[in-house]
């Protein structure tokens, strides 16, 4: 179905200070933006004092920066000037444990106030923050703090015991910074350093480290199709893109309270929930709990939430209890934007009908490190669609050698290098970080094409990475864990299309000879994946088969797999061996 074009003049209750995107594309400089940033922070390039310690100079210093709420109702709020003093005093925590600048600090916690601090903390330092998702399970830590050879990880006493089971394979690891909150006892050892008793101890004046726009400032973990999970790197100057976009995309201003419910174990909820966020002085709101429509709508009432910034996994169940939205008084949402997955126009279309506002879809990723292709609110919006480039990032549909295709042919979707956000570099693999670019693009893995008016349209992706509820799962990593079950031989896995979550994870099981398929099976490799690697890259599907079909060098053809479970042309299998 074809969903008509919405007028930017219907958009938004306060479209303020936004620029004509047509008249701003073709003039943007990003000399221009990073001068404009430059004088906000005095020339200080450090991300964390960029985002932070800027506003203790002007009026925003009192303001509210954080407003916190728990799973079970709790409360507790910050100013820009205490954030900006805790994460002082973590810096000094840091320095006295002896952390030197480009080593691997890690966070292992959930949405709490000490993740927040901790990450601004590190970068002070001049170190590399890495952020670990709270669901992660022993084999996901071990890849992550192995690979990076973290120096320090901080996490709680309810995490911990994941930790503790892997700590004999990490010597890098020398401290383990135990937070205390909800602790019902405390775990004790030679590397254990109590994070509120240590803290109090500290200066909350920090000489922070002034850094080159190509330091290194925090890495994340992004899974692909074949082999572990790949570091990559990004750099101080990427704050940048995330100031602007922040604050032409999601058009925050200094009296907006923002939500964005991405976890900081993945980029959005570090480019949008911390850096690019507070750079712009707005005050954000982070829930430390499930998702449930009455809470959510409840958190958006009591904070009188402005802007919001979700996914569209959450808009479909949020769509799935349409009364819900009714009982509160949400009056206060002025724009509305979505992030991790392509937004269906259907979504659109509901959020007009329950908040008389659209969703203004975005499209980047952890490799780009900010919005790239987006819904700028003074753009007009064609549901479905991506939108188009930021000003100041060029983008296009090209072939499999780099060359640019015509309107409405589909192709890659690529952009040309040079906008600050892209990453710096994979950690400790050159090779695969160049692989990322042909003929003068960086090539993203997203499949789509362009309109005549510029709009870009998502179609897949070119591997077969997995995106489920907006997280991205590598088949390899769950079918590396489901073949260490004892009654696992080989396992291949797809993402399997599903109207809620995008797509679920579908794994194809052959079972060692003599053990008997049957569901308690099933079930039993469903939460076996969930215990030792994550909570949401467990499949929900099982089947079980003969055997995999595969090439003649042996490497799992899943696009056959996907082929035959949506009944779709398997294609050439002139490669393949029997099968």
């Amino acid at each position: 179905m074809k969903f008509k074009t919405i007028k930017k003049t219907k958009l938004q209750k306060s479209l303020t200070n936004l620029p004509d995107y047509g008249k701003t594309y073709g003039n943007f400089s990003w000399t221009q933006i990073e001068k404009e940033l430059a004088k906000e922070s005095g020339n200080i390039l450090n991300a964390a004092y960029i985002a932070i310690d800027k506003h203790r100079n002007t009026d925003k210093k009192n303001k509210i920066a954080l407003y916190y709420e728990s799973d079970n109702g709790s409360k507790e709020q910050y100013t820009f000037t205490q954030i900006s003093e805790l994460s002082n005093q973590f810096a000094n925590l840091l320095i006295k444990t002896g952390v030197q600048r480009g080593e691997r600090v890690f966070l292992f916690l959930p949405r709490i106030p000490e993740l927040f601090v901790a990450f601004l903390g590190i970068l002070k330092t001049g170190a590399i923050a890495g952020t670990l998702f709270s669901a992660f399970q022993e084999k996901a830590l071990l890849d992550r703090l192995e690979n990076s050879e973290a120096k320090i990880l901080v996490t709680d006493s309810i995490l911990y015991p994941r930790v503790q089971k892997i700590l004999r394979s990490l010597p890098h690891l020398k401290k383990i910074i135990i937070v205390e909150r909800n602790a019902k006892a405390l775990p004790k050892g030679e590397k254990i350093i109590y994070f509120a008793k240590e803290m109090v101890k500290m200066d909350k004046e920090f000489k922070i480290r002034y850094m080159q726009k190509n330091d290194p400032a925090f890495m994340l973990y992004t899974s692909g199709t074949t082999g572990k999970p790949k570091g990559v790197i990004h750099k101080h100057f990427a704050i940048l893109q995330q100031y602007i976009t922040a604050k032409w995309v999601l058009d925050l201003k200094e009296n907006d309270v923002y939500w964005c419910t991405a976890d900081p174990g993945w980029v959005t909820g570090i480019a949008y929930e911390i850096l690019g966020t507070w750079a712009n002085g707005a005050s954000t709101v982070v829930f430390d709990g499930r998702f449930d429509p009455s809470r959510w709508y409840k958190i958006i009432q009591d904070y009188k939430v402005t802007v919001w910034y979700t996914a569209p996994t959450a808009i479909r169940m949020l769509m799935a209890a349409p009364d819900v939205v009714k009982k509160f008084d949400l009056s206060p949402l002025r724009h509305l934007a979505s992030v991790g997955e392509p937004l269906n126009p259907e979504a659109v279309i509901w959020s007009l009908k329950a908040f008389g506002l659209p969703f203004h879809d975005t499209w980047w990723q952890t490799e780009t490190g900010a919005m790239c292709i987006v819904n700028i609110a003074s753009m007009d919006i064609k549901p479905g669609s991506m939108g188009r480039p930021f000003p100041g990032v060029i983008a296009d549909i090209v072939d499999d050698k780099g060359r640019i295709l015509p309107v409405k042919k589909e192709g890659n979707i690529a952009l040309r290098p040079g906008f600050p956000s892209l990453m710096k570099s994979i950690w400790r693999r050159p090779q695969k970080y160049r692989s990322y670019f042909i003929n003068g693009w960086y090539i993203s893995g997203d499949r789509g094409w362009k309109d005549k008016d510029g709009y870009f349209w998502f179609l897949s992706r070119a591997d077969d990475v997995i995106k489920t509820g907006g997280e991205r799962v590598g088949p390899f990593e769950v079918e590396s864990v489901l073949v260490e079950h004892p009654g696992v031989i080989e396992a291949g896995v797809i993402g399997k299309p599903d109207a809620l979550r995008g797509e679920i994870i579908k794994a194809f099981v052959v079972l060692k000879q003599g053990v008997k398929p049957s569901e308690k099976l099933k079930n039993e490799l469903s939460l076996y994946v969930k215990k030792h690697l994550a909570g949401h890259a467990y499949p929900r599907e099982v089947e079980f088969i003969d055997k995999l079909p595969k090439t003649r060098s042996g490497k799992i053809m899943r696009r056959v797999l996907k082929a035959k479970e949506l009944g779709l042309p398997v294609g050439d299998t002139s490669t393949l061996e029997e099968y």
